[in-house]
């Protein structure tokens, strides 16, 4: 492989927001097969690859680049997107998707900041997808432009050789990034998922119903992946995990709701539970379900699925403690010392479920109540313990 295709290759490695975006990339469009690819005049070389389909592609592998769309776009300087090949008149008898085997297919350009052609932000599918809408063709764009400036970085701190940004810096401008793209996800997200809410309330056909409901259930995934990027972005640059705090005497009921809704999600997963709150908690309400969310999802999709899940929560001696156990083999001492970090998961049922944020998210949310999550592992069980204090900090300001 030629050098300087290798260094680009690591250089793409090198970029902690990569994993992040092809995983975005993927739910919004509904492509199962999202990559990085270097391109030049007479080569294609993956540099990051999100693959479903196993279509056999991982980080170096090359293909002919005259057998690709992306020598197209490198030539033409613009982006090809097609929602189902076998109806385009310009692409049906193209080789390209002969040979691939997909139906919907996007190629979007990337740069250098110098204007210097890098390569292509793609993805494909054998099934058809609308890629074409505006709001997909802007979300797409502006991933493509994130991970351009981010090339620039990477690049300018390769060259330079000196310590203008330390590791800390850098992961941070990454992260500023990640924290922009998802405040302008928001927008459009809201405007679908709220359409689609409204078109779940009215009498619709049979045959458009389903529908309505995938395009519902999809935005409100999409946007619980913005929402944790965002959270993951805060908690690295030093903000925490904002709260609103307030006085609340039936966090009880909370808990039995969540367990309630993930119960039917996973209606073949037993799950036990011993609520005993009886004292107020000072606490943000919906932070303190989301970090239980998180853990329970954890549960349920790492834990055993012939062992039931033990839930227990009560308040004593001035605090608040919430335990939750799973059954399943004994986690080795260093994977449990990276449990909590951001964007390691351990062998999971779905292991494409979510981004690996969910524990790392409820540790920050744990530090921002002045509390500790902790894990343990013996005998066939793992236990996560949430302890804090019943009264919150005195300098946060208490919603009355």
């Amino acid at each position: 492989m030629n050098p300087s295709i290798a260094a680009d290759i690591a250089t793409v490695q090198s970029i902690s927001a990569v994993p992040s975006i092809l995983q975005v990339v993927a739910e919004i469009t509904g492509l199962r097969f999202v990559c990085v690819a270097r391109v030049t005049e007479d080569s294609w070389t993956s540099c990051a690859v999100l693959d479903k389909i196993d279509f056999g592609m991982n980080p170096g592998d090359e293909l002919d680049v005259d057998t690709t769309f992306c020598k197209e776009v490198r030539s033409s300087n613009t982006a090809i997107i097609i929602d189902h090949v076998s109806e385009s008149a310009q692409y049906r008898d193209h080789h390209t998707p002969k040979i691939y085997g997909f139906e919907s297919y996007f190629s979007i350009p990337l740069y250098r900041t110098d204007g210097e052609y890098f390569g292509t932000l793609c993805g494909l599918d054998p099934k058809s997808a609308n890629l074409s809408e505006e709001k997909t063709v802007a979300t797409m764009t502006l991933f493509a432009e994130l991970i351009s400036r981010q090339l620039d970085a990477e690049k300018r701190l390769h060259d330079s050789q000196t310590a203008l940004l330390n590791e800390r810096e850098t992961a941070e401008l990454r992260e500023q990034f990640i924290a922009v793209l998802g405040h302008d996800l928001r927008t459009p997200l809201a405007s679908i998922i709220n359409g689609a809410d409204l078109l779940s309330k009215k009498s619709l056909d049979q045959s458009i119903e389903p529908v309505v409901n995938r395009i519902l259930r999809s935005g409100q995934r999409i946007s619980k992946l913005v929402d944790d990027v965002l959270d993951f972005a805060r908690g690295r640059m030093g903000g925490g995990v904002p709260l609103k705090v307030e006085r609340v005497d039936d966090l009880g009921s909370d808990l039995r709701h969540l367990i309630d809704e993930l119960q039917s999600a996973y209606p073949k997963q037993e799950i036990r539970f011993d609520l005993a709150i009886n004292d107020e908690i000072v606490c943000d309400r919906e932070r303190i379900a989301q970090l239980f969310s998180n853990l329970l999802t954890n549960a349920l999709v790492h834990g055993s699925p012939d062992q039931a899940i033990d839930v227990h929560a009560n308040t004593h001696d001035g605090i608040f403690e919430l335990s939750i156990i799973n059954g399943g083999p004994m986690i080795a001492a260093d994977k449990m010392l990276r449990l909590f970090q951001p964007y390691w998961r351990g062998t999971a049922r779905n292991p494409s479920a979510g981004l690996g944020l969910g524990l790392y998210i409820a540790t920050e949310i744990a530090h921002s109540h002045g509390g500790k999550l902790s894990a343990t592992s013996e005998n066939e069980a793992i236990k996560f313990t949430f302890v804090m204090p019943l009264a919150t900090k005195s300098s946060v300001t208490v919603l009355n």
